[in-house]
């Protein structure tokens, strides 16, 4: 059974500012996490709640960060961006 997905008004943000080409991706990125939420990789430290998932788009990589909760198997997308600055701008708020 699939998780819900909720977006948070960071990611939706960051989502509006994409390309099409890689807004597609993002969608494609978001159905395999809805299917499988534990395929991303959970950090550690400050950011212990955040799983992030890998992808590539335009020959760049693509980082997508989410919070899972599983009594009610939602998810949170909290970030999507190109891998440069992406947990700096996490913790950031």
């Amino acid at each position: 059974m699939n998780y819900s997905v909720e977006q948070t008004r960071r990611f939706a943000r960051q989502y509006k500012k994409l390309h099409d080409n890689i807004a597609s991706d993002v969608d494609a990125a978001v159905e395999a996490v809805a299917g499988y939420p534990t395929i991303g990789e959970r950090k550690k430290g400050d950011l212990a709640d955040l799983f992030v998932f890998k992808f590539r788009s335009q020959g760049q990589l693509y980082l997508l960060g989410y919070t899972l909760d599983d009594q009610v198997r939602l998810i949170y997308l909290e970030a999507v961006g190109p891998h440069e600055n992406f947990y700096r701008d996490l913790k950031r708020g």
